[in-house]
């Protein structure tokens, strides 16, 4: 049975399921409209593809950083869907599926994070799988720890809205950028694939959300209490 991934996090909305022939996603230009949208257009998605929600194993979700709106409507509708089939879901870094969506082996993802910060990880692939040498933090984008070595790809928006800070603070450790990259649903699920195949999926009740800047990870009922 597939799994499905869905993605809230940045002003794109988008699905994935693995069938048979791979992975197959969509996504849709959302801005603010992920609570409107969400459910309706995942049911457009998964009748295209000849599926319901019984068909459905497990549910990837992005657990952040990144729009702290955007990924409570994530993990909600996840939280939902899942408790109702009482199905597993995963939580995948925002940074580090951008990283799986750059085809190259050392990432430093960086995302903007409003208020003259950003989020920011990087990511080296090690035997197929990736590992994080800077663990995800949030800062100003002057003070964004420095990767050891060169020949690293920059990704995220947050190269885009802090370019001039970054390449100074990175100089040469980042020999390219690609701003345009942002987390997907596509990414989300190779991620999470092999954390279902290994039975590391969690109860619905049990996700999460990483809230960087309060640097603690946040379920459901202590979100509703902050």
């Amino acid at each position: 049975m597939p799994f499905l991934a869905i993605e809230t996090s940045s002003e794109y909305l988008s699905f994935a399921v693995d069938m048979p022939s791979g992975i197959v996603s969509r996504e849709w230009l959302a801005g603010q409209k992920q609570s409107e949208i969400t459910l309706p257009y995942l049911q457009v998605f998964l009748d295209e593809l000849g599926l319901s929600m019984q068909d459905i194993s497990g549910i990837a979700y992005p657990s952040g950083p990144g729009s702290f709106t955007g990924l409570r409507i994530g993990c909600g509708i996840t939280q939902g869907l899942a408790f109702a089939r009482n199905i597993p879901v995963v939580g995948i870094s925002t940074l580090a599926a951008i990283a799986e969506a750059s085809g190259v082996i050392r990432v430093v993802s960086c995302i903007d994070a409003r208020m003259n910060q950003v989020y920011f990880a990087s990511f080296e692939r090690v035997n197929g799988d990736w590992q994080e040498v800077i663990p995800a933090l949030v800062c100003n984008p002057e003070d964004v720890p420095l990767p050891v070595g060169n020949d690293w790809l920059g990704v995220g928006n947050g190269f885009a809205a802090y370019t001039e800070t970054l390449n100074a603070r990175l100089g040469e450790c980042v020999t390219e950028i690609k701003a345009d990259l942002y987390p997907h649903a596509a990414q989300l699920l190779a991620l999470a694939l092999p954390v279902f195949a290994a039975g590391q999926g969690q109860p619905a009740h049990e996700a999460e959300l990483v809230y960087l800047r309060d640097k603690v990870a946040l379920k459901t009922h202590e979100r509703v209490k902050k």
